[in-house]
């Protein structure tokens, strides 16, 4: 089995769970394609004595095909079984008679969401098989997983019926750092440089899939046009994929990832409501709670004279998606369209904008290059309210020292000059945030970049400084 990389602590948690002394159930969830069922093999390999899958985008029949053949794999002899009540209990005589031994018996039901077909109620059977088999064998371990993290916090983690509170472990996996994504790279024996590394993270995100679609013998930008841009790529209708496994109605979703992939600088709720044309209601809650827990979008809380949960800024943070509808969504005949376009404003637009979403995707990473990371911290955007002072700051850490660093996020390949210009709109962006916050905390002038900042008469305005190699800490 391929060596797993960057999963240390989940490995470690899912090794204490399987070594308690009592029925476990676990649900485990995160984005499509960052390795939720690849963690489960490794760390469990020959240990699952049931396993079975939901269908992507499969029909009602084919759920249950799925589940019986799964079943018969274990023993099962009986008839076709389209009840999921049934089905639990079929595999709940299965497994009883493996019972008497010591060991931990572990079953394994992968994307969870797709076997719940409308009118099936296969949340209401998945409840009584825990509560009336499962939960009373302190040698059992139950493991759910699914892509659909909306659906599966709603009806696993956080359900109000039968489940309620049964969950005894829940498992994010996340994408990986820029310090997991070198690490991985280093194992299949790449010889990028940081750059490169960087580069190839803000187009595919630590996405282990999308990572592992890459040769050691591409460049960034032959893989970029292998992958995405070449009408054989692997990942040439990804995009369409993603979003139609999630959704059963992926319209409404695509809509609002349109709309904020065309205002980088983020959208307020209202004016996402207002560019929509929707009303106001539960329906773009539920939409947009749904695309936050998938990690396609972020929501910011906004600094103003006092902190407010509500009115904060909503961005699109898959570094994918980014990508797709700045580049692909008009699409192109274009084969090497990449390499073709390397040197251009909407590439450069899109580097810097990319560059932003790391930085906010590794506050950990910032904070301990600003030795900070003891100390109690909140980060927040800020837009000015002022239609004469038009500012914004993406990011700016406020920390119980009573110290804001304030923090300008730029995308160079070589150390990054500060002209005359840049320093007073810089300095003008301090002074109005100051102004309309009202706040007495000391300002830190903060700069993030690739390589540093190249030397001159307005650099020493710059109090503190955060290069790419501090991103790359673990």
């Amino acid at each position: 089995m391929n060596k797993l990389i960057g999963r240390g602590d989940e490995i470690k948690s899912l090794q204490n769970y399987y070594e308690s002394e009592q029925a476990e159930f676990i649900a485990i969830y995160g984005r499509r394609r960052v390795g939720k069922t690849f963690l489960i093999s490794h760390v469990f390999e020959d240990k699952i004595d049931f396993e079975t899958s939901g269908v992507l985008l499969g029909s009602k029949e084919e759920q249950f095909a799925a589940f019986n053949q799964s079943l018969k794999r274990i023993g099962y002899e009986g008839p076709f079984i389209h009840v999921w009540m049934d089905a639990f209990f079929a595999l709940e005589q299965l497994l009883a008679s493996r019972l008497e031994d010591n060991k931990r018996h572990v079953i394994f039901i992968d994307e969870l969401p797709c076997l719940d077909i409308s009118g099936t109620r296969f949340v209401v059977a998945l409840g009584h098989f825990w509560n009336s088999f499962v939960s009373k064998h302190t040698n059992l371990m139950l493991i759910v997983c699914g892509s659909a993290t909306s659906w599966m916090i709603t009806n696993i983690i956080d359900n109000h019926g039968g489940l309620h509170n049964r969950i005894t472990h829940e498992l994010y996996v996340s994408p990986f750092t820029l310090a997991q994504t070198e690490q991985y790279f280093i194992s299949r024996g790449f010889a990028w440089d940081r750059l490169a590394l960087l580069q190839i993270y803000m187009v595919f995100g630590g996405i282990p899939y999308y990572l592992s679609l890459i040769n050691k013998e591409d460049s960034v930008s032959s893989a970029i046009d292998r992958l995405l841009f070449s009408p054989k790529g692997e990942l040439h209708n990804e995009y369409n994929r993603l979003l139609a496994s999630l959704f059963s109605n992926p319209e409404p979703y695509i809509d609002i990832v349109r709309e904020l992939a065309l205002h980088r600088e983020g959208l307020t709720r209202q004016e996402l409501v207002l560019k929509l044309k929707k009303s106001n209601g539960g329906n773009i809650t539920k939409q947009l709670e749904s695309l936050h827990k998938c990690d396609f979008i972020t929501y910011n809380r906004v600094r103003g004279k006092k902190i407010s949960k509500s009115g904060g800024i909503y961005t699109l943070a898959d570094f994918f998606m980014i990508f797709y509808h700045t580049f692909m969504e008009q699409g192109t005949t274009d084969a090497r369209f990449w390499s073709h376009n390397l040197i251009s404003a909407k590439t450069n637009s899109f580097w810097g904008l990319a560059f932003e979403r790391v930085c906010m995707t590794h506050i950990p990473q910032i904070k301990r290059a600003l030795g900070i990371d003891g100390i109690a911290t909140e980060y927040y955007s800020w837009r000015s309210k002022s239609t004469e002072e038009r500012a914004q700051i993406d990011l700016l850490i406020e920390r119980a020292d009573r110290i804001i660093n304030l923090c300008e996020v730029k995308y160079s390949t070589t150390p990054y000059l500060i002209d005359k210009s840049e320093d007073l709109k810089f300095r003008m962006r301090q002074a109005v945030f100051v102004n309309q916050t009202e706040t007495r905390y000391g300002i830190m002038p903060t700069f993030i970049t690739t390589y540093g900042l190249a030397k001159n008469a307005y650099s020493s305005n710059v109090l503190a400084q955060i290069t790419m190699d501090d991103l790359f800490k673990e």
